[in-house]
């Protein structure tokens, strides 16, 4: 490398954020320490994005910067985590001034969106990879979990559903492009390279919410770690499933499969009492859609269509290593 690992740390990521009151000691020593708010714990997720694997060789560092912090904020914000602190572990195969000049920026501006400070880390040379883990905070007792979930809870997600997963289509060239315009396009590949951390939503849902999760593999998969964890089953209508302009114009059956089974759309799956309907409604009416209810474990899960008719799924969900 032309620079030392220490000259690319004070360069572009010592001065990344902005410095926090909980942080005692920071980037520059063997170990950070920080300090916990009373009466809180330390939530801590980390996530390692490849490139060939998580990301083209092509793509913008600028967006890479924002989506490689915005991934492991999205867990932050299933267990209704306030940010506080990341780490970032970067190998590089070369330095390559330009890159690290847009990735940090990216990284930089969600960082300071979010208030969250980045507090050590390591750079080293090898194959393309990005290691974030994020530290927030969060009362124990208030925790949004996977395991919560009770019969007769209504689920809900936030956003819209599969515009991640069809943008990776596009791009592939796996998916009719004459049906979207080029604004329909530049939005799908935007959600793909850019999603939104639900960070002020999951506070919203403390207290009310019985289990939270991120979806980051694709809908059905990511609840069913929901009812897994907590012993029941689903049941989910498919034409409840929120879809975005760009995918209501593309093959139905696809777009509903991918709302399903692809990954990286970073929104929020959870559950909550019936009583807390009317709230969440109120309160998060333009956020979030019911898509279905808990049953019964021996119910499992099921997707069907507003006749009652059950819904072939094509796809299962991300998995790094399928049998």
């Amino acid at each position: 490398m032309s620079q030392s690992e220490f000259s690319i740390i004070a360069q572009y990521f010592e001065s990344l954020t902005l410095r926090r009151d909980d942080t005692f000691l920071g980037i520059g020593d063997d170990c950070a320490i920080l300090t916990c708010p009373a009466g809180h714990s330390v939530a801590v997720s980390i996530d390692t994005l490849v490139e060939g694997i998580h990301f083209f060789s092509d793509v913008d560092p600028r967006t890479l910067g924002h989506k490689s912090l915005a991934v492991g904020l999205s867990d932050l914000a299933a267990m209704g985590a306030t940010p506080a602190w990341f780490t970032l572990a970067l190998t590089l195969p070369n330095v390559d001034e330009h890159w690290l000049s847009q990735f940090s920026l990216g990284l930089s501006s969600l960082a300071k969106y979010h208030n969250i400070q980045l507090v050590g880390g390591d750079t080293t040379r090898g194959p393309l990879t990005i290691s974030i883990q994020v530290h927030g905070h969060v009362k124990a007792n208030e925790a949004l979990r996977r395991d919560g979930a009770q019969v007769g809870d209504l689920i809900y997600v936030t956003g819209t559903l599969g515009d991640a997963g069809a943008a990776l289509q596009l791009k592939l060239h796996n998916l009719e492009q004459s049906v979207l315009d080029d604004e329909d396009k530049s939005y799908l590949v935007s959600r793909l390279e850019l999603p939104t951390p639900r960070i002020e939503i999951s506070h919203k849902l403390i207290g009310i919410a019985t289990s939270a999760i991120d979806i980051s593999d694709g809908l059905s998969a990511d609840l069913g770690h929901i009812i897994s964890k907590s012993g029941v089953g689903a049941e989910i209508v498919i034409e409840q499933l929120p879809l975005s302009v760009a995918m209501t114009k593309i093959d139905k059956t696809t777009a509903y499969d991918l709302a399903l089974t692809s990954g990286d759309d970073y929104e929020l799956c959870f559950t909550v009492p019936p009583q807390y309907k009317k709230q969440i409604e109120r309160e998060l009416a333009s956020h979030c859609t019911q898509i279905g209810v808990i049953t019964e474990h021996s119910s499992g899960f099921k997707i069907i269509d507003k006749k009652g008719d059950v819904f072939s799924l094509q796809g299962k969900g991300y998995d790094h290593f399928p049998s």
